[in-house]
């Protein structure tokens, strides 16, 4: 029983029983614990609270109408924190701002900053709007004033989990139609669409000439004299994209690095372009790069993976692109030299390179070893939770580290500035 009880409002999570578990650890704690369903997909998932003595509150309206919703249950529930996943989805916009009106706290969990092992949590927004300070010297100095993190505990998340449960979130919202009328999807490709685009770019990953095909191609890279850069493509439809980048989609990335490699790259360097793991395979990225090798005169420069080890590739690699993806810190980690083409957390001076992009792939600059370990001291202490969301072991650590975060008067950001502020 914790002696300082909260009453926590829960907004949505991840399409994982994390939330639920969330909740009736808060409410074993002695924490009151509202819940807002907003399609199908939450009810299901949440289905097990009501035995915890969470309240829910199902919203039907439209999005206008959620500040004037959420503003109601604050008052009548005296809620002092709100939780969610994601700071970019639709309904949890209007949900931050009408809290930071009413004085009530945030926190947002995201996907890992560092992968595969943490999750982050932050309060007030993520990625392009975390808190986290772009002071080079605070993060040397941070460092120095913190201890080792403990030994992290490993697990395995098998993408078939996932994929289950994500199908099943969207089997529930089959009914939002009649139950939540008001709902709009924050994904901009239907479910079906995004299915089918799995099942096809999977069944041909699984086909053993293609892996092994890349898996060459690695290998004639790393072990050959030419230089090469690789670009790491992200998810096309990620809020990372949308919302924190000057780009539209992943294409017109792909055209402004080859555009840009193409006119100033030296005439020996090469460019492999390694799509996401993730990818949902909707858009023919092979197709668009053979038309733009044709059209620019990069035949024979360009490399297309599908598949393959990123940390191969970048331990011989002369530098890497990206927009603002978590490949951007495994890069540095290598001490590649890394541009990106956005305002990511780790775009600092010292680590990702300071200057366009055209004149990247002539004078590529190593990042800051000792710079990128204080940055990651300080990412591991003061976002990152050890923990997953997508299986058993994985979510069972991840509450059991979030419940003391979420109940803490400070994050561990705000006390650490607190011992440590910036310099103006």
């Amino acid at each position: 029983m914790h002696d300082k009880a909260r009453s926590f409002l829960l907004l949505q999570g991840p399409s994982t029983p994390f939330f639920q578990r969330l909740a009736e650890r808060l409410g074993e704690r002695g924490h009151r614990v509202h819940v807002v369903n907003f399609n199908g997909g939450d009810c299901l998932y949440r289905r097990g609270m009501r035995h915890h003595k969470a309240s829910h509150h199902d919203f039907r309206g439209h999005p206008e109408q959620l500040p004037a919703f959420l503003s109601a249950l604050y008052r009548r529930h005296a809620i002092t924190d709100q939780v969610m996943f994601g700071d970019r989805r639709p309904v949890h916009r209007p949900a931050l701002a009408e809290a930071r009106r009413q004085g009530v706290r945030n926190h947002v969990f995201e996907e890992g900053y560092l992968r595969p092992h943490w999750i982050t949590l932050e309060r007030e927004g993520v990625n392009g709007h975390s808190p986290m300070p772009r002071d080079p010297d605070w993060y040397h100095r941070a460092a120095a004033a913190l201890t080792k993190p403990a030994r992290i505990q490993r697990f395995r998340t098998r993408f078939r989990v996932r994929a289950m449960h994500d199908v099943a979130y969207h089997l529930a919202g089959l009914a939002n139609p009649l139950a939540f009328p008001g709902y709009r999807n924050h994904a901009p490709i239907t479910a079906p669409r995004e299915y089918a685009g799995y099942v096809r770019r999977f069944t041909r990953l699984r086909l053993t000439r293609r892996r092994r095909r890349d898996s060459q191609c690695i290998h004639r890279l790393v072990a050959g004299p030419a230089p090469y850069f690789v670009l790491a493509l992200q998810l096309n439809g990620d809020a990372q994209i949308r919302d924190h980048s000057p780009f539209k989609d992943m294409r017109q990335v792909i055209e402004t690095t080859l555009r840009s490699f193409a006119a100033h790259a030296a005439p020996e360097a090469r460019l492999v372009i390694k799509n996401h793991p993730l990818d949902m395979g909707l858009i023919d990225y092979a197709a668009l790069i053979r038309a733009l090798e044709a059209e620019l005169g990069l035949a024979g420069r360009l490399d297309y993976l599908e598949s393959g080890d990123l940390n191969v590739l970048l331990d011989k690699a002369a530098g890497m692109v990206t927009v603002n993806s978590t490949s951007g810190l495994v890069a540095l980690e290598h001490g590649c030299p890394t541009l990106a083409l956005s305002d990511p957390i780790y775009a600092l001076p010292g680590l990702t390179f300071d200057g366009p992009l055209d004149r990247f792939w002539m004078a590529p600059s190593r990042p800051d070893d000792a710079l990128f370990q204080a940055l990651r001291t300080t990412l591991l202490h003061c976002t990152q939770l050890n923990g997953g969301f997508y299986c058993r072991t994985g979510i069972e650590l991840a509450v059991t580290n979030a419940v003391p975060r979420l109940e803490a008067d400070h994050s561990p950001l705000e006390t650490l500035l607190s011992c440590l502020p910036r310099v103006a």
